[in-house]
C-alpha cells in the first residue's frame, strides 16, 4: 500500500504543478492558485486538499507557495511557441548556437552528432518537443548505442542540450525536449596550459586537455555533418568524429589556415594536422600555401583526379564514401548495426507479445460468422449462484454464508479479516471512492 500511496501522491503534486505553471502562464497570482486548488469542487485541487485534511492549513498553503515558486521560475525560463514558423525559429535559433559552440574532445564530437540526430527529428516533428528510440537514434548518428547513453549522460544531459521527459515503452519512442543548452556545459577552464603535465586530462568527461586556442570561435556547418556523419567512412576506425568537424568548418568558410581550423571546428592542433594529412590522402581536401580547402566534390565523397594540379604526390583519390569505408575496414557498419537493432526490436515485440497472450487467456468462438472473444473468468470473480443476500459468499460445504467473505461492489470477492477494522460499507465507500479517484486520474 505505501508505493501505491507514494505514486498518487507524486501523480497528485504534477497535477498541481501543472496547474500552477497555467496560472503563472496566464498572469495570476498565488492567491487565485490557492483558491483554485481549495476549491471542494475543483477535482485537480484533490491534492492540496488531502494535505489540508491531513495536515492542516498552514501545512498546505506552505506548500502552494513551494509549488507556485517553482512555477514561476518556470514560466519565466521558457516560451510559449505560438505557431508552427515560430518553432522553426527557435530551432534555426538553435541549430546556429549548437554550430558556434566548442565541442571538444572525441566525446564533445560525438555529442554533436547525437544532439544533430535529434534535431533532425525535431525538425521532421515540427518544434523542440519529439519522440525517438535510442536504436533510432544511434543508426542516425552512426554510432553504437553503449556510445549514445554515454554521450547523453555526461555531455548532453549536464549541458542542458537535451532533456528525456518520458522513456519509452512497448513499441513507441521516448519523448524528447530540445533546450537551448546552458552556456557553461561546454566551456573549459581557458587558464589551463596545454603544456600542462598530469596523469589525466583536466576535462575528464570530454578526455582532453582544454587549451586556450580551443575556447572560442565555433564555427562549422552541421547540415553537412548531419547528412555525412550516418556513413561508414566516419565510424570510429575510420575518419572519425574530427574529420566530420574539420569538413564542417570548410564548407562554411573555404581557405582557412590549421589555426583557423583549431578553433572554428573545436579541435587541437596535433589533431587538424592529423585528420587534415588523413582527407588530403583521399584528395578531400588541397591546400595552397598555409590555407586548406575542400576538394570540389568532396562532400559526395569524390577526390581530386590525379590529373589535377592541386593533388598531393601519391595521392589516391576517393571514389565515394563507400570507397574510403572500403579503404579503412569499416565497410558494412552501418549494416550490421540496422541488422541487429532489427533483431532487437523484433526479440523485444515477440517478448511483448508474449505476456500479452499470458495476461489475457481468452477463448475465441464463432458466431454468425463472426469471431467473438470470451475472456476467461477471473479467479476473484463469484457467480450468482454463490452470491448471498447482502454481499455475502455461500460455503460450499455447508451452503450458509461465509462470515470471512465478501462480495465488492464490483463483483470480486473480497477477504475481511479479523485484523480489518472497517466494516463492509466502509469497504464498499473506500471502494467507490478509490474508482472516483483513478477517473480523474486518467
Amino acid at each position: 500500500m505505501r508505493p501505491n500511496r507514494a505514486g498518487i501522491a507524486e501523480h497528485g503534486h504534477r497535477i498541481t504543478a501543472a496547474i500552477a505553471c497555467h496560472v503563472a502562464r496566464a498572469g495570476g497570482s498565488i492567491d487565485e492558485l490557492t483558491q483554485l486548488l481549495l476549491h471542494p469542487e475543483h477535482e485537480g485541487g484533490r491534492h492540496a486538499q488531502h494535505i489540508a485534511l491531513r495536515s492542516g492549513q498552514a501545512r498546505v498553503l506552505e506548500y502552494i507557495r513551494r509549488v507556485w515558486d517553482s512555477a514561476s521560475a518556470t514560466v519565466a525560463g521558457t516560451r510559449v511557441l505560438e505557431s508552427r514558423h515560430h518553432a522553426y525559429e527557435v530551432l534555426a535559433a538553435l541549430r546556429d548556437r549548437i554550430e558556434t559552440t566548442p565541442w571538444r574532445g572525441e566525446r564533445g564530437r560525438t555529442a554533436l552528432r547525437v544532439l544533430r540526430a535529434h534535431l533532425n527529428f525535431a525538425e521532421t516533428a515540427g518544434g523542440p518537443l519529439h519522440h525517438a528510440s535510442e536504436r533510432q537514434t544511434a543508426e542516425q548518428a552512426g554510432i553504437s548505442r553503449t556510445t549514445l547513453r554515454v554521450v547523453y549522460e555526461t555531455v548532453l544531459k549536464p549541458g542542458g542540450w537535451l532533456r528525456r521527459l518520458r522513456v519509452g515503452h512497448s513499441r513507441e519512442g521516448s519523448t524528447w525536449y530540445l533546450d537551448h543548452g546552458s552556456a557553461g556545459g561546454h566551456r573549459g577552464c581557458a587558464s589551463l596550459s596545454r603544456f600542462w603535465t598530469t596523469q589525466y586530462p583536466p576535462d575528464l568527461a570530454l578526455e582532453e586537455w582544454t587549451t586556450p586556442e580551443t575556447a572560442t570561435g565555433a564555427d562549422i556547418d552541421s547540415t553537412i555533418i548531419a547528412r555525412l556523419m550516418g556513413h561508414d567512412a566516419f565510424a570510429h576506425h575510420g575518419l572519425g568524429s574530427s574529420a566530420l568537424m574539420i569538413i564542417g568548418a570548410l564548407h562554411v568558410r573555404p581557405a582557412q589556415t590549421v589555426s583557423d581550423l583549431v578553433s572554428a571546428a573545436s579541435v587541437s592542433r596535433a589533431t587538424a594536422y592529423r585528420t587534415l594529412r588523413r582527407l588530403a590522402d583521399h584528395g578531400l581536401v588541397q591546400h595552397d600555401g598555409e590555407t586548406w580547402t575542400l576538394a570540389p566534390r568532396a562532400v559526395e565523397g569524390f577526390g581530386n583526379s590525379p590529373l589535377d594540379a592541386a593533388t598531393e604526390p601519391g595521392t589516391r583519390p576517393a571514389l565515394g564514401w563507400d570507397g574510403i569505408a572500403q579503404c579503412h575496414g569499416t565497410a558494412g557498419v552501418a549494416a550490421r548495426r540496422r541488422t541487429l537493432h532489427a533483431v532487437e526490436r523484433a526479440t523485444y515485440r515477440e517478448v511483448l507479445d508474449r505476456r500479452a497472450e499470458h495476461r489475457s487467456k481468452a477463448t475465441v468462438i464463432v458466431r454468425d460468422g463472426r469471431q467473438v472473444l470470451v475472456p476467461a473468468p477471473r479467479p476473484d470473480e463469484i457467480p450468482s449462484a454463490c452470491q448471498a443476500p447482502g454481499g455475502s459468499i455461500l460455503d460450499p460445504a455447508t451452503g450458509r454464508p461465509s462470515a470471512d467473505w465478501r462480495v465488492a461492489t464490483d463483483g470480486r470477492l473480497i477477504l475481511i479479516t479479523a485484523a480489518d477494522q472497517r466494516s463492509y460499507d466502509e469497504l464498499a465507500a473506500a471502494h467507490v471512492e478509490a474508482l472516483r479517484e483513478w477517473k480523474s486520474a486518467a
